[in-house]
């Protein structure tokens, strides 16, 4: 086996949303990943993760939420001006990550067979740990990986000029098993919320797997960032291999 991939800029739907793909060079069918970007954007970082998936066995795909909005503009700006506008409406986030999803589901090899196993999971990091849980209340998908999602449970506070709301009421919805991974020393989500969440999940009968690391705060997973904790990072990113293979069929690919 081998860790080669293709990686680049796709359209995809009939939007022709931007999106930024990777795929094994190997042989299939893969698993399908949907990576949400955080609030920072569709940024060099994201795309790295990506083509992480990729490298690992998976079909991965991160649709540019912020398209619409901002078409052209650096990641920085783009995030600047959707910030402004207070954020993107979850049901416009809905629809994005259902349409990645399907673009997944439906690739296929150049002998023109199914490249895809028919598993689909999601993951985000900071606001996209919350829309991570946020379309999996909506959409059919086969895991959910949430890291640290700020304000899942309550708004953000009207300083930030973040039109957010909770989804406390939607998480009777999960369609699927769901991994969190948080820092001990975050405020967004504290300690607290993520208890609160666990209770509100055990309370629907859900599958929440919750790992939480000491001295490690918000975005601790971006090496790009002072935040950034290497050893809770690698123990993170075995645990999302790990969960992703065991829901969705994965099979690592040597790297």
């Amino acid at each position: 086996m081998s860790d080669a991939i293709r990686a680049g800029t796709v359209h995809v739907g009939d939007e022709k949303i931007q999106a930024y793909q990777a795929v094994p060079l190997g042989a299939g069918p893969f698993p399908g990943v949907v990576v949400i970007h955080h609030l920072p954007g569709y940024d060099e970082s994201t795309k790295e993760m990506v083509r992480r998936f990729a490298a690992g066995g998976y079909l991965a795909i991160c649709p540019n939420l912020f398209w619409r909005e901002a078409p052209g503009a650096s990641p920085d700006d783009a995030s600047a001006f959707v910030r402004g506008q207070g954020g993107i409406p979850d049901e416009q986030i809905i629809r994005d990550v259902r349409t990645a999803a399907d673009a997944l589901r439906g690739m296929t090899g150049e002998d023109g067979t199914p490249a895809h196993n028919g598993k689909v999971g999601v993951i985000g990091h900071c606001s996209g740990g919350r829309q991570a849980l946020l379309v999996a209340t909506a959409l059919p998908l086969d895991a959910a990986v949430d890291c640290y999602g700020a304000f899942a449970l309550e708004p953000p506070p009207a300083s930030t000029g973040l039109k957010m709301t909770s989804i406390k009421d939607r998480l009777g919805d999960l369609s699927c098993p769901v991994l969190g991974l948080f820092g001990d020393d975050d405020k967004n989500p504290s300690p607290a919320e993520v208890d609160r969440l666990a209770g509100i999940l055990a309370g629907h009968g859900k599958q929440f797997e919750r790992h939480s690391y000491e001295g490690a705060g918000h975005g601790f997973f971006a090496p790009d960032r002072p935040g950034y904790r290497p050893q809770a990072a690698v123990d993170g990113w075995q645990r999302i291999f790990a969960f992703f293979d065991r829901h969705l069929g994965g099979k690592r690919l040597e790297v």
